[in-house]
């Protein structure tokens, strides 16, 4: 399967749909845009961000838009934002085994881990 990700709204109990979703490859402290894209109704990508074949060993970062994400929800945010944008950067060591990145976010929170 390769690498995916999810996105689950906290705060109203809900997939993130409509998030913007960035994705990099990182080297050291450079970095270069592989992927713009936003999530669908149930939060997630149309298809996997790499499958199996395409994902290489190396360093990667997930850029999530949550302040533009709750504010299009109608959510009032204070100014600065507490979470404006949400950065994972994570490791893929094994290309044969799945990598997916979830995120659960609410204006004020976020929590992610290796999932399945």
């Amino acid at each position: 399967m390769g690498l995916s990700t999810h996105v689950l709204d906290t705060m109203h109990g809900s997939p993130a749909a409509g998030m913007a979703v960035e994705l990099y490859a990182t080297q050291g402290d450079s970095s270069r845009l592989l992927q713009s894209l936003v999530l669908n109704a149930d939060g997630r990508t149309d298809a996997p961000l790499f499958d199996n074949q395409t994902l290489q060993i190396g360093t990667y970062r997930l850029v999530f838009g949550v302040a533009a994400y709750f504010k299009a929800r109608g959510v009032a945010l204070p100014e600065p934002n507490f979470l404006n944008r949400v950065s994972l950067d994570f490791g893929v060591a094994d290309t044969s085994q799945h990598y997916h990145v979830p995120l659960l976010v609410s204006p004020w929170s976020y929590s992610t881990y290796r999932g399945s």
